[in-house]
């Protein structure tokens, strides 16, 4: 292959959320080149996180309009955002027994955080005539709802893709993309009392037989947020093993 090699090197990437998924991605983006800011509300942890991978971080809540709009204005440039906090999700519950409350945890979660982080990265991206906006979920295996009680996971997802299409199709004459990676689930992401019981029907979906871990998140991140993704917006990249057919 000839041409560029696929790299961050000079970008800024702020990376909300410092959970393993949040990790994986800060340690790409961190190793192609990328200056990293980790951001999350927690700050014992959030401090550990970028302690252990030597970037950069701030103490950030992503359902706080003015939290977020303040820690972005102190950036010259944002030419990747990524926002992976936790969804406040509820499981097991079947919806006649779930309250409503809990039901909608995962949905305001993920809509105003997500609509908040993108939105102030999109106000520095337009004025820089480029940018990388990415998400994580998207759309699921159709026949996951028959497998799991997922509550309200699979309407916020939904609605999150409703949105990357909407920033997409505004951001696009800017020179600004939104792109998902689309998951089937990460078995090193799962809590360790529920891995046993998840990750077999997660591999167990999949056309290679295998899930994807997150050394391949933090790749495909890399190339979503590259140069070489530069064709892709608007789109899902689907790293679900075959688990989802596009």
């Amino acid at each position: 292959m000839t041409g560029e090699p696929m790299n961050l090197d000079g970008k800024i990437a702020v990376i909300y959320g410092a959970g393993t998924i949040g990790g994986a991605i800060a340690k790409a983006f961190r190793d192609a080149g990328a200056e990293v800011h980790l951001a999350a509300r927690t700050e014992a942890s959030l401090k550990a996180k970028a302690e252990q991978l030597g970037v950069r971080y701030a103490v950030v809540d992503a359902l706080d309009e003015r939290s977020v709009d303040e820690h972005a204005a102190g950036f010259e440039r944002i030419d990747i955002s990524v926002n992976v906090i936790s969804d406040n999700d509820v499981q097991g519950t079947p919806l006649h027994e779930m309250s409503v409350d809990d039901y909608l945890s995962p949905v305001v979660t993920n809509v105003r955080s997500k609509f908040l982080t993108a939105r102030a990265a999109a106000r520095h991206m337009i004025r820089q005539g480029d940018g990388v906006i990415l998400f994580f979920g998207g759309t699921s295996d159709g026949q996951v709802h028959r497998r799991w009680n997922l509550g309200g996971l699979v309407t916020a997802f939904d609605s999150v893709e409703a949105m990357r299409r909407q920033l997409a199709a505004e951001l696009g004459p800017h020179g600004v993309r939104t792109v998902t990676l689309q998951t089937g689930g990460v078995p090193e992401s799962i809590p360790g009392e529920f891995r046993d019981q998840v990750e077999p029907d997660i591999v167990g979906q999949t056309a290679l037989g295998r899930a994807a871990t997150l050394d391949d998140v933090g790749r495909a991140a890399v190339f979503a947020a590259s140069d070489w993704g530069r064709t892709v917006t608007g789109a899902q990249v689907n790293i679900t093993c075959g688990a989802i057919l596009s």
